[in-house]
């Protein structure tokens, strides 16, 4: 069985006092690949390195929208330019958090349009952060998809079936991490259910939201498989089967991963 973690933060404290230990025990459980998010665009060369550090290891470049304040707007072309880097797969993670409300949202909403013009500029997917935005993020990625395509994701999908059915018509993958596996979490697996298989990805969102049984618990990318086995369920499929379909649809939209060689 091999697995791909599409979205982790490594560089934050929880996982990096043992990165040697997390990478063992992902590769015990089959983890071939992970993502390590970058969150804040001047904390990106950390993030690069980390993933030089271990061939298993690809990073995405961009703000958080919880971060949006915290530091100068870099400008789409500053964007691609860090992305150049040979283990940038990604733009992001970027979009709208509207739950925690920490930056304003103005600003917000352009730092995300920023991104996604990066997005279009590399043809690197873009990894999108929603909370409590449906309809703005519903509205921009409509407007911005017409105005040029780009790849998307919408990561750890919390949101509402419209929203799902919004970003699919777009084109756009949908990822689910530990939150799937939540008691209180059944409208996730319903959505999870018409989600068509190859546009569905795992991710752990590491070191937050560890699934059922770890919950409480520090995440890391070897949990993945727990996510992989609830929903490898829901789709009533065998978790090997589930394992290699949502791995080839990582390799497919992170392409500049497929393609790397060291």
């Amino acid at each position: 069985m091999r697995l791909i973690d599409t979205h982790c933060h490594l560089d934050f404290p929880e996982l990096a006092a043992d990165r040697a230990g997390v990478l063992a025990r992902a590769g015990s459980v089959g983890v071939e690949r992970m993502i390590t998010i970058c969150t804040e665009v001047e904390k990106f060369p950390g993030v690069a390195a980390i993933a030089e550090s271990a061939p298993e290891i690809f990073c995405s470049v961009g703000a958080h929208p919880n971060h949006a304040h915290k530091e100068r707007e870099f400008s789409a072309d500053e964007l691609a330019e860090l992305a150049r880097h040979p283990k940038c797969v990604a733009i992001g993670e970027t979009g709208l958090d509207y739950h925690y409300d920490r930056a304003p949202r103005d600003l917000a909403r352009r730092v995300f349009r920023t991104h996604i013009a990066a997005a279009r500029k590399t043809g690197l997917p873009l990894v999108i952060h929603s909370r409590d935005a449906d309809a703005d993020m519903a509205e921009i990625l409509t407007e911005e998809m017409a105005r040029g395509e780009f790849k998307a994701l919408l990561h750890c999908f919390t949101s509402s079936r419209e929203l799902a059915a919004a970003a699919l018509a777009l084109g756009c993958y949908i990822s689910f991490s530990g939150v799937v596996t939540f008691k209180n979490s059944q409208n996730l697996r319903d959505i999870a259910e018409i989600v068509p298989l190859e546009r569905l990805l795992v991710e752990t969102d590491a070191p937050f939201l560890a699934p059922a049984p770890h919950r409480g618990k520090t995440n890391e990318p070897a949990f993945v498989a727990e996510t992989a086995k609830l929903l490898a369920r829901v789709k009533g499929i065998e978790l090997d089967a589930f394992a290699e379909e949502t791995s080839v649809n990582a390799l497919r939209l992170f392409d500049k991963m497929a393609s790397y060689k060291a």
